[in-house]
């Protein structure tokens, strides 16, 4: 694993972590110290692949990119890309979720939502907001369908000061389960 380092027009692709350091220290203006070198080895040894920036002051930065790239050719050229794990793939190609929301499939969509529920306390008479999980199978359109025929539901059996959260976010996910059930 290669480094890439950049400070302004001064740039540098080296094969290990202390011709980094050297070239670091010959920048008067970064002003290398023991905190920096450690954390530039810490970062070279990790299994992190993204860029790190070091903020020497208010709107300056140098750079530092782990690359597979022989030469500063290839790099320039992104001939030596890192490759991508299945996982991380899977979550770049997953449509945004208002694409996932709005896609008119007909079928069977089980639903489930986290919300806050009023709900009466027995011993003090108050009332008070508790964290319910509640997961629907119900036929609809779209994800958006699914979500509001939940919400519809719930909102003719529970307090109407119970707050239910967007479908948009993370308290709400949905997956289609087809045609048939």
């Amino acid at each position: 694993m290669n480094l890439y380092l950049r400070y302004f027009d001064k740039e540098i692709l080296v094969d290990n972590v202390d011709d980094a350091i050297s070239f670091l220290s010959g920048i008067d203006e970064i002003g290398m110290n023991s905190i920096l070198e450690n954390d530039i080895r810490d970062y070279a040894a990790s299994a992190v692949f993204y860029p790190k920036r070091y903020k020497i002051r208010p709107r300056v930065y140098f750079i530092i990119i782990k690359t597979e790239a022989a030469t500063m050719q290839d790099f320039k050229e992104k001939k030596a890309l890192h490759s991508v794990s299945p996982s991380e793939n899977k979550a770049k190609a997953s449509a945004p979720i208002v694409l996932q929301l709005n896609e008119e499939r007909f079928g069977w969509y089980e639903g489930t939502i986290d919300f806050k529920r009023v709900q009466l306390v027995p011993g003090t008479g108050k009332f008070q907001y508790r964290d319910t999980h509640f997961v629907a199978r119900c036929k609809a359109y779209s994800g958006i369908d699914c979500y509001n025929r939940i919400v519809e539901h719930l909102r003719q059996r529970v307090d109407s000061r119970s707050q239910f959260p967007s479908a948009k976010g993370k308290n709400f996910q949905f997956e289609y389960l087809g045609m048939c059930k």
